[in-house]
């Protein structure tokens, strides 16, 4: 049985076919609400592509941990046995949306782990390298590689302009040009972190990491006069290959591993550890098995799934950090950034973004096409003393922080003889105002803590202002206490 349409809101549509008109020949009326909605809709359906990695696929799948790692990281989703369900979205660079799947180009490997600790995104490419090591250089490097604005034509001439300029490109350049430039399929490549990143055991040691996915597929590409065949033939060649693959239930599955240094041999490392355009050699830091990670699952809507997910580095959990990779760090802002544009404010509310299973406590409020909230009992500041959420460094993620010079803290300025938070404020009670302007003074507080100011706010009200000048307080105090037996009645509840 069919169902009947309806608009947005549920309102059942009289006809799918016609608009309504002044008469069979008249005009089209603008009251014909569906119509306007349709057209309305159609004209809004589609969201800016990404600037960078707009053509893709993705899927989604589960990690599951096979050996023992928990003497390098605390991070739940890589204990023994932990299983977790992720979303990958696999792309091109440097294509649009409608680009085929073949062109020579590297393939963004994006995964986001849903844990009982918040989202882990882990935001890689098919290469273990990348072409620049400064974020400063990542607009340069996209644009040389995209179009010419005159003609709007990508220009290979422009592309080696900047790799030759930039003799750092070399590594990744090389990669670009052999066999693994262009994969057979997502299926049959491999992935990998990229960066440096940070592990961190329960015991507070430290540890720089490399990610490797290892396809269980095998390696295959593509010659370059076969990826031309291809995109002219079925340029979404890979994105059907990897639908098709997963609806027939070949499921293609990775092995993960990773490079585990210790932090003490990084400065003497013999490459910077840190430098993306390098590799660790596998012969001074091994592989080490970390679990099988399976794509099972595709996406019920390819727009709602893969084309709002939001990968960003910056979502870590306890037990992974970042580490000193300048492109790391730069990402660590550009990515969230790019979201916010891209899709709006509460883009971590979408359903592929949503934490699946950690408790979201948030001061974030508002904005466009925001649904989740928090109850009205919450305050919507911090600190507070009506039991809203507040930080708990010992759960939090620490791998912000390295022992380099300088040392990362989190902390405020470096206090001077005279700092007191109240010091120069009672200077200005006692030294600058007059009588008059401190009788005003005692006034003007004691008509706004008569407004609304209650327990336990209310005692800390006088402590603070005792601080300042003790007669000042006590004054706040008996004017503030008059005012309360005067009228007979205590402050009214003040709204968190």
């Amino acid at each position: 049985m069919t169902k009947p349409t309806t608009t947005n809101t549920g309102t059942p549509v009289e006809s799918d076919d016609e608009s309504l008109t002044a008469g069979t020949q008249g005009p089209i009326l603008l009251h014909d609400h569906y119509l306007i909605e349709k057209l309305a809709q159609f004209n809004r359906e589609r969201i800016p592509e990404r600037i960078v990695h707009a053509k893709g696929a993705g899927a989604y799948g589960e990690l599951v941990v096979t050996n023992d790692v928990s003497q390098y990281t605390k991070a739940k989703l890589f204990q023994p046995g932990a299983r977790t369900e992720s979303l990958v979205r696999f792309s091109t660079v440097a294509g649009e949306q409608g680009s085929p799947d073949t062109w020579r180009d590297p393939r963004g490997f994006a995964v986001k782990f849903y844990t009982e600790d918040g989202n882990y995104d882990l935001v890689g490419n098919n290469t273990p390298i990348f072409f620049i090591k400064d974020p400063i250089k990542f607009p340069d490097f996209i644009r040389s590689q995209k179009r010419l604005p005159g003609n709007g034509l990508r220009d290979h001439n422009m592309q080696w302009d900047f790799w030759t300029l930039r003799p750092e490109t070399a590594h990744q350049v090389t990669w670009l040009m052999g066999d693994r430039g262009i994969p057979k399929t997502y299926r049959h490549m491999n992935g990998y972190g990229s960066h440096t990143y940070q592990w961190i055991n329960a015991a507070g040691e430290r540890f720089w990491v490399k990610y490797h996915f290892k396809t269980d597929q095998g390696i295959e590409f593509l010659t370059q006069v076969e990826a031309d065949r291809i995109a002219g033939a079925d340029a979404d060649y890979h994105r059907k290959d990897l639908w098709e693959a997963i609806e027939r239930g070949e499921f293609p599955s990775w092995t993960v591993y990773v490079q585990v240094m210790p932090v003490t041999e990084a400065e003497g490392y013999r490459f910077n550890p840190f430098d993306l355009t390098k590799v660790w050699s596998h012969k001074d830091y091994p592989l080490i098995e970390v679990g099988k990670w399976t794509l099972n699952r595709n996406p019920a809507n390819y727009f709602v799934d893969i084309e709002q997910a939001a990968f960003e580095p910056s979502n870590v959990v306890p037990g992974i950090g970042f580490s000193p990779d300048k492109m790391l760090l730069g990402r660590v802002f550009a990515y969230a950034d790019a979201h916010r544009y891209r899709i709006g404010t509460n883009y971590a509310q979408l359903p592929p973004n949503q934490a699946r299973a950690a408790e979201v406590n948030s001061y974030s409020k508002e904005g466009a096409m925001r649904y989740h909230y928090n109850d009205p009992s919450v305050p919507v500041y911090a600190p507070n003393s009506f039991g809203g959420p507040h930080a708990e460094p010992e759960r939090a993620p620490d791998g912000g922080i390295w022992d380099f010079d300088p040392v990362i803290v989190r902390a405020g300025y470096v206090p001077h003889a005279e700092d007191g938070d109240f010091t120069q404020a009672g200077t200005l009670v006692r030294e600058v105002l007059n009588d008059d302007q401190r009788d005003r003074l005692v006034d003007n507080i004691v008509g706004h803590v008569l407004g609304g100011v209650r327990e336990p706010v209310l005692s800390r009200v006088f402590e603070y202002w005792k601080n300042v000048d003790a007669d000042l307080g006590k004054r706040v105090e008996e004017g503030v206490r008059a005012g309360l037996n005067g009228n007979g009645s205590t402050p009214p509840p003040a709204q968190g």
